[in-house]
């Protein structure tokens, strides 16, 4: 009988299928800030702080999560991952029914938890599945399904969380009994619907997961010279990484986060009924709705699939061009072209500023992976603890929402745009210095 050439793809398909759960995931917690923000009456820092929650779980749990893989395996990780997700999401439940924010706030940490130790676990197994010199297209392709994900969930977000308007104090105050009761349950129902399909999912794949075999793909050295964290975090090569997907996901983050409200801001459900023709017929298929029946976050909100769907194809582009130009060339001119589109989106105005801030979810396409197989590859041995450092970075998804939310509520969005224009600027400098003759790994 022939042999597949490709000993690992069966296990790579079913891996990459996990990438696309947490992506989906992540955007429909991006569709929270804005409801949550109407319903509780939060500034934008306050909205922030639904980040803080969700990306500082990856800060907390990333560390000890590299350790656990380390000793339990990928596979095992990867339930264990799975799991807390389920968790995480069936928690929505009593926050959405009980309206109190700080339950929300723990139900995301929870939910967060789990996704974190999926990522540490899954990301550095499909660097691991084949050639070192493929890792970063590998791992590209496994993010692109990720993006099929946030292209996905923005439309039933739109749908289910966004899709109804939130009624101000007062006009709640002046409903009766029955009415206050009655609304209260529908809103609580547009959060917990799609969150409680998503923990019966989750748990659903969690028992399939134990019955899959997968491949170990711990090498001998991995096996026997895990030196823990000391010798990872002296790790100048890793570190460098570390910094450059705390600053990626922080800008990523805080584009997706805000970039309903930035829209509302605008005005851009006038700015479409101007227009007509195309672009609210393309609204209009996206919602399956006419433009008058839509009301402005449901417009907002479909706006950023477009954001979504091209950091999808961005990453089934860049799977192909990093096996034709050096990865780390590729991402510092991506870097480059993100810092720009930042530029020109906050000093404009109409459909260049949508368009051009739009656009930017193509160039963040390939940042993530090609940072983690870069950073992971530098490393000789103890990856994952490796891993667990690169997603403890992820924390930057809780630190600049904030900090952008705090601009915006004091000196507008133009300035604003600055914080995640200069995190481009950074990611741009590690792409160029790290294809310099890999001058930044250090000897083991």
């Amino acid at each position: 009988m022939r042999k597949s050439k490709n000993p690992y793809l069966a296990a790579f398909i079913i891996v990459t299928s996990l990438f696309f759960i947490w992506g989906f995931i992540t955007v429909l917690v991006d569709a929270l800030i804005p409801r949550l923000r109407d319903v509780f009456t939060l500034t934008y820092f306050q909205a922030g702080l639904v980040q803080v929650a969700f990306f500082g779980a990856y800060f907390t749990v990333s560390l000890p999560g590299g350790s656990i893989i380390s000793k339990v395996g990928y596979k095992r990780g990867i339930v264990i991952g799975l799991s807390v997700m389920a968790i995480g999401c069936l928690a929505f439940l009593p926050a959405a029914s009980l309206r109190i924010f700080p339950l929300f706030l723990l139900a995301l940490f929870i939910l967060a938890g789990g996704m974190t130790l999926l990522q540490v676990a899954a990301n550095p197994y499909v660097v691991a599945l084949g050639p070192e010199k493929t890792a970063s297209s590998r791992l590209n392709l496994s993010q692109a399904f990720n993006s099929l994900g946030t292209a996905i969930a923005p439309l039933v977000a739109a749908s289910m969380i966004l899709g109804t308007e939130v009624m101000a104090e007062t006009e709640q105050a002046a409903l009766t009994p029955d009415a206050l009761t009655t609304y209260r349950i529908m809103e609580a129902e547009a959060v917990r619907a799609p969150f409680l399909a998503l923990g019966l999912i989750l748990l659903v794949v969690a028992v399939g997961f134990l019955f899959i075999r997968l491949p170990e793909v711990r090498s001998s050295v991995e096996a026997s010279e895990q030196r823990g964290y000391g010798f990872v975090l002296q790790h100048r090569g890793l570190m460098l990484g570390a910094l450059g997907i705390f600053v990626y996901v922080g800008a990523e983050v805080t584009i997706g986060s805000y970039i309903v409200n930035y829209f509302l801001h605008m005005d851009i459900p006038a700015l479409v009924q101007s227009s007509g023709g195309r672009v609210t017929g393309w609204i209009e298929t996206l919602a399956n709705r006419s433009i008058e029946e839509l009301n402005p976050s449901r417009i907002a909100g479909t706006f950023v699939a477009f954001y979504w769907t091209g950091a999808m194809i961005g990453r089934f582009i860049g799977a192909g061009l990093s096996r034709i130009i050096p990865p780390s060339i590729l991402l510092g001119v991506y870097a480059v072209i993100a810092a720009l589109l930042c530029v020109v989106s906050a000093t404009s105005g109409g459909f260049v500023a949508v368009w051009s801030l739009l656009a930017i979810g193509l160039f963040n396409s390939i940042m993530f992976p090609t940072i983690f197989s870069l950073a992971t590859n530098s490393l000789p041995h103890s990856r994952s603890q490796g891993s667990g450092v690169l997603c403890a970075a992820i924390v930057g998804g809780a630190v600049f929402p904030p900090l952008f939310g705090l601009f915006a509520d004091n000196i507008g969005f133009v300035f604003a745009f600055i914080v995640p224009a200069l995190c481009y600027g950074y990611i741009a400098f590690y792409g160029f210095t790290r294809s310099s003759g890999n001058q930044l790994q250090t000897q083991s």
